[in-house]
């Protein structure tokens, strides 16, 4: 240790200790929130008023067992799971052919088909037109509502344009004089090349439809295609307003009230979260490149 010191010198080690109890500290930070949320779905809601703060109180599964028993929830699993496989692909090509096609100098009136698409981020149809056009096409009542109207986002496709941007030209070139038309170079040159922003716009979609549950209430109503926020998201408001009702009534101090509306809360905070982080890990070492060459001009 004193070698290590003589070596360093003391301000490099005190600064080596002062930054990794920061770092510490920031991951303390970032990571509580979600495992309190963990243990206190996992408490005895009749015991959490006396406080939690590392290990669960009363050790019970209620909470998940009484959500997994509503009517239809492992369809809307597999109509969530779906949408969010089917339209994170949609998503990716989509973004990816269509940034790939506004670098293209030779395309007519490029500049302003970009611009128009930059627009987008900040001025919306608003609901009314939307459904009368989803109307039109005949997505009212479909599978394909939760898919193409997301499919193309703006912000994707800034972040797509400029790492595309970064390849080297002659790639491309090369590919040209061979013959390549523009899809066979966008296939076999652009598409591996682009794995980082690839993962990145993948990710962003994944949890977009994952998440999504105001398209399912506005456009669809049909019980077989309700997606499992939606009904997580129903399940919550029908339980909190009849606990309510319940607590405020005569008939609370002789009933035996399991759940609360904290305790459903949480649980379905922590149903809709879990997905997400398990996928997450995977897509880390290319989300951060991808972002970050993503975003920056070079």
């Amino acid at each position: 240790m004193k070698t290590y010191i003589s070596k360093q010198g003391i301000g490099s080690v005190l600064f080596d200790i002062f930054n990794f109890i920061l770092q510490i500290s920031l991951i303390l930070l970032c990571l509580y929130p979600f495992y309190y949320l963990l243990i206190y779905s996992l408490s005895d809601p009749s015991e959490v008023s006396r406080g939690i703060y590392l290990l669960p109180r009363g050790f019970t599964l209620e909470n998940y067992t009484q959500v997994l028993k509503l009517p239809g929830i492992f369809r809307a699993v597999l109509i969530s799971t779906s949408r969010t496989i089917v339209g994170t692909i949609f998503s990716v090509v989509g973004c990816m052919l269509y940034a790939y096609i506004l670098t293209k100098k030779e395309l007519p009136f490029r500049k302003i088909i970009y611009r128009m698409t930059i627009i987008t981020m900040y001025v919306g149809g608003g609901l009314i037109t939307t459904y009368i056009v989803l109307k039109s096409y005949g997505f009212i009542n479909s599978f394909w509502v939760y898919v193409i109207p997301g499919a193309i986002s703006a912000f994707n496709v800034v972040l797509c344009k400029t790492y595309i941007e970064q390849l080297p030209e002659v790639l491309e070139e090369s590919a040209m004089i061979d013959g390549a038309g523009y899809f066979t170079r966008f296939l076999k040159i652009v598409m591996p090349l682009s794995k980082s922003i690839a993962a990145t716009i993948a990710l962003f979609a994944a949890v977009a439809q994952w998440n999504s549950w105001f398209d399912n209430y506005l456009y669809v109503f049909k019980s077989e295609l309700s997606t499992l926020q939606y009904i997580l998201y129903m399940y919550l408001t029908q339980v909190q307003n009849a606990l309510k009702q319940l607590q405020e009534s005569s008939l609370a101090s002789m009933s035996n009230v399991v759940l609360t509306p904290e305790s459903v809360r949480v649980t379905v905070t922590m149903l809709v979260t879990i997905p997400i982080i398990l996928v997450y890990p995977f897509v880390q070492k290319h989300f951060v490149k991808g972002i970050m060459i993503g975003a920056v001009k070079g």
